[in-house]
């Protein structure tokens, strides 16, 4: 078999994802949660060769990235490795996943991050440390739930109105460019009869509203209106409406593409194909 698949590795806090990288396109991506960066990547890579029916001699290059990239000092399974800087990964794999020549890419992992990225650059703009570790963070002291999907599950049909502030419970006025329902204040009406469905939808707000500002401050920054959504955080279902509500106000386009979860390890093997500055790993 030949020698031409790429295998990206995006060494998280809290998970760790794995896709195959060949003929330009992406194949077989997955996650696996683990704490220990080493054990997590080798765990990955094992299960990556089983379900797609590969063996280590299959697999030209291992490329990683992420902020659990630093604990690897050897090469995978004496495959050539290369560890790609994580805001190079994200911008490529953003631009790269959505079909993209310009935009600002989000990662939404633990925390937050946002670049800018174009065919030829890609430039750290900053973020927030709201994110992923925010929503579990605050699930736990205020709901007692701790598991991600526990979350998502609570939320469904939670009523934002008996818990946030928003512009329409304030003034009568009609504000240009700001509805009646636009939210003033997260949490700022939380009623004594809100129920675990309405607190548990008030986080998820609060946390996309959030992360949807930021990219939008960002892309009025560099003048880009196409904003790119990436990380865990992009397939939880109820954040569709909340960006789409935020791209109503501001005039931008967040995108969320296939495999948008994956996006950082696809940019970690797209660094080696298009030829893009790597540290190698001997």
């Amino acid at each position: 078999m030949k020698q031409s698949k790429i295998i990206g590795i995006d060494i998280g806090g809290s998970t760790t994802k794995i896709v195959g990288y060949e003929d330009d396109r992406i194949f077989g991506p997955f996650l696996v949660r683990a704490t220990d960066p080493i054990a997590s990547v080798y765990g990955a890579f094992g299960k990556f060769l089983n379900a797609n029916a590969l063996k280590i001699e299959d697999i030209q290059r291992v490329m990683v990235t992420g902020v659990g990239a630093s604990y690897i000092k050897d090469r995978i399974y004496s495959i050539p490795t290369g560890k790609v800087d994580e805001f190079r990964a994200i911008g490529r794999g953003g631009l790269f996943l959505s079909n993209r020549d310009k935009a600002i890419v989000v990662s939404m992992g633990t925390g937050t991050a946002c670049v800018y990225a174009d065919q030829t650059d890609v430039r750290h703009m900053g973020g927030t440390g709201i994110g992923g570790g925010t929503l579990l963070g605050l699930s736990n002291r205020m709901l007692n739930v701790r598991n991600f999907d526990d979350i998502i599950n609570t939320a469904e049909g939670g009523n934002l109105t008996h818990v946030d502030l928003n512009i329409g419970d304030i003034t009568r006025d009609i504000l240009v460019g700001l509805p009646p329902e636009t939210t003033a204040s997260n949490f700022g009406k939380i009623s004594d009869l809100a129920s675990k469905a309405d607190i548990a939808m008030g986080i998820i707000n609060l946390v996309f509203q959030t992360i949807g500002m930021i990219a939008v401050f960002a892309s009025k920054a560099d003048r880009v209106n196409q904003i790119v959504l990436t990380g865990t955080l992009s397939s939880v279902p109820q954040a569709r409406a909340i960006f789409d509500g935020i791209s109503r106000l501001y005039h931008v386009d967040f995108i969320i593409p296939e495999d948008a979860e994956y996006a950082t390890a696809a940019g970690a093997a797209l660094a080696y194909t298009r030829g893009l500055p790597f540290a190698e790993i001997s």
